[in-house]
């Protein structure tokens, strides 16, 4: 069960827990960004106008760029110009 919860994954990307615990609270925090940046939008359409999308495309090709850089599949969004 421990194994499942805190090693399973982490490894299964090649990190260890404190690496896997880094990145996926850089990318949470990065998102909570995005999604407030995104709120803003909503509200006053002139602000934050394509913030939400290049937050989506910045954590994207990071996402890839590490995945390569370990060897790993790599799966991409689009490269649709999308504005959220």
């Amino acid at each position: 069960m421990i194994s499942r919860l805190f090693i399973d994954h982490p490894r299964s990307v090649d990190e260890t827990y404190a690496e896997h615990f880094g990145v996926a609270s850089r990318f949470g925090l990065t998102m909570i960004r995005g999604g407030m940046c995104a709120l803003v939008h909503a509200v006053v359409p002139g602000w934050c106008v394509t913030t939400g999308s290049d937050t989506i495309q910045r954590l994207n090709r990071i996402m890839v760029e590490q995945r390569r850089a370990k060897g790993q599949a790599v799966t991409q969004l689009s490269t649709v110009d999308w504005v959220i």
